[in-house]
């Protein structure tokens, strides 16, 4: 084949697409990308590592041609139409065989619909969920693909070959049927919308403990290099220690408290409730964001309501042992949900999710990854079928080491008039979950009594309903 072919392809020369392809380049694998901005062709050339092969190109058909076959080629674009309307371009100029990758991050719906209508072709299409940055994207992703497992294999050294690695191992790995790879990405996100939430309500409780931003930094770096090693503890740890440019305040300190996101923590929040799976901690985060909108409200409420501001009952150094206790807790309580509603989800929509490699693939590159997911990976590869993680042992005592902590910063949090939401709901489905007999046998009675939607026994097997109020 003629040595001026390339191996791999990127459609779309963003940030993200520019980096993942100059890592590509990297690796040894000869490069094209297409964007119809030029000055991003340029940017993409100026940027390639001295020896490397990579070109950018502003015709779509012109990329094409120059892909060696198979064709494997990525798009990363803005999800929804812009997705279809690639992929409109894209059919007349592509042949059985070739290998389409959608690295945005698009609901899995459209990735499930988009494989079976590419099917029909012999054309392979993948979701792929790709977590890190635009500096992950560079220098080591984690990748979360899924779709035709037969077209993995063509993709899976280049994958393999620019992911992070832990202990030598690539974080990327072939996740499942269909829309798996999106799913598992969606619901990474999910996660992530917790714990930084969790971190928000932890910061809010120490600097009403009256941490400064100096002991701040010094706390979570500290924390950092125990129980609650994970890169978002890092990045905060970092954020209290950066300087305002444009004044001598702390930038942390001048940063508007109106949160935005873009919907991924919402689709978690969503699809979880369709299976159903009770995810209240990424739940209650969402919410969160959407209320710390809410700032003109919250301004006259705090005015109106007399918004109440004490000091803490207890000293620095029992204040911050209390909140790692409890950040540890509710953070593991995050990934249970998430990994459950994974559980849950490749029975009930077929797509056949590996939970020990969605761990091992989130243990490096991703937002998400953390000491906790070593914890993890050992209990799902003794028992892949593990339903909650909260049923593995070794999980379990450490959650039972800080419980302690978890109920007194709930405790003190309520007290004091600091909304720990997140923190909340997580001691919550904890309690409800080791809970034997929960009380919604009457919501069950309930139920019958309004709207005849009958109700089972404890010591009949059976459907039963009562003409409530005869007696």
């Amino acid at each position: 084949m003629s040595n001026n072919l390339f191996d791999f392809g990127m459609i779309g020369l963003g940030v993200m697409g520019r980096n993942l392809l100059l890592n590509v380049a990297d690796h040894g694998f000869s490069v094209i990308g297409f964007d119809k901005d030029e000055a991003k062709n340029a940017a993409l050339e100026a940027a390639a590592t001295a020896g490397t092969t990579v070109k950018g190109v502003p015709d779509l058909e012109d990329m094409v041609r120059q892909l060696q076959t198979p064709r494997k080629l990525m798009m990363l674009v803005p999800a929804g139409q812009p997705v279809d309307d690639v992929i409109a371009s894209l059919l007349p100029l592509l042949e059985k065989g070739d290998v389409v990758i959608d690295g945005g991050n698009s609901h899995y719906t459209d990735t499930l619909r988009r494989v079976e209508y590419l099917k029909e072709t012999g054309i392979n299409f993948m979701g792929m969920g790709v977590s890190g940055g635009e500096q992950g994207a560079r220098t080591g992703p984690s990748m979360m693909p899924g779709g035709n497992e037969e077209a993995y294999a063509h993709i899976k050294p280049i994958l393999e070959s620019i992911a992070a690695k832990v202990g030598g191992v690539p974080c990327v790995d072939y996740l499942g049927k269909g829309g798996a790879g999106h799913y598992v990405k969606m619901v990474h996100n999910g996660i992530e919308y917790a714990i930084m939430q969790l971190i928000s309500e932890s910061y809010a409780l120490l600097k009403r403990g009256g941490l400064s931003n100096q002991q701040l930094h010094e706390t979570f770096k500290s924390w950092n290099e125990g129980l609650l090693q994970s890169f978002l503890v890092e990045i905060t740890a970092d954020i209290f220690l950066q300087k305002d440019d444009k004044t001598d305040a702390h930038l942390v300190d001048v940063i508007s408290d109106k949160a935005g996101s873009k919907g991924t923590g919402k689709w978690t929040s969503q699809d979880s409730m369709e299976l159903p799976v009770a995810v209240p901690v990424i739940d209650t985060a969402v919410a969160m964001r959407t209320l710390s909108g809410y700032k003109d409200e919250r301004v006259q409420a705090a005015a109106i309501y007399d918004e109440l501001i004490s000091d803490l009952s207890v000293s620095q150094e029992e204040l911050v042992k209390m909140v790692h206790d409890a950040l540890f807790f509710a953070t593991i309580l995050s990934y249970a949900q998430g990994l459950a509603m994974l559980f849950q989800a490749s029975k009930d929509l077929k797509m056949d999710i590996p939970l020990p490699k969605v761990v091992s693939v989130w243990r490096g590159g991703c937002i998400i990854r953390s000491t906790l997911l070593e914890t993890f990976s050992k209990a799902y590869n003794e028992n892949p079928e593990l339903s909650n993680i909260l049923l593995n042992e070794d999980v379990a005592a450490l959650v039972k080491s800080v419980e302690s902590g978890m109920r007194s910063v709930v405790s003190l949090a309520a007290e004091a008039g600091v909304p720990a939401a997140g923190f909340m709901s997580a001691l919550s489905y904890f309690d409800a979950f080791r809970t034997e007999r929960m009380p919604t046998n009457l919501i069950q009675a309930q139920r019958d009594y309004f709207g005849a939607h009958t109700y089972q026994r404890t010591d009949i097997p059976g459907t039963f309903h009562t003409e409530w109020g005869q007696n």
